[in-house]
């Protein structure tokens, strides 16, 4: 994990490096690409959403299955917490689509 960790804040920090110069344009030019801005902001809020979510939902699922096959009981519990995890994602679309509407 550790690895992934630091590839993924590399990447942050060599995006975040390069903006810079991105806005170093006129004012003409800056108004034009404030819609690409947007969606390029609302493509990033759900797809680390979904992602996280998608990496919460592997844990999730497999601690879930182990303990709906000890204690099939337990099994509306499980799916409670599936859908904890799951609203993650919904919370990114939701903010894909304020994004977006403004």
């Amino acid at each position: 994990m550790k690895p992934f960790a630091l590839l993924l804040l590399t990447a942050i920090v060599s995006l975040s490096a390069t903006t810079g110069f991105a806005f170093a344009e006129e004012a003409a030019a800056t108004s034009s690409d404030s819609g690409s801005l947007k969606i390029l902001g609302a493509g990033l809020a759900f797809g680390l959403a979904a992602f996280g979510a998608g990496i919460g939902l592997g844990y999730v699922g497999s601690a879930g299955l182990a303990v709906i096959s000890e204690n099939p009981a337990l099994q509306s519990k499980v799916f409670i917490f599936v859908g904890m995890v799951e609203s993650i994602a919904i919370y990114g679309i939701v903010m894909m689509f304020i994004i977006l509407g403004q």
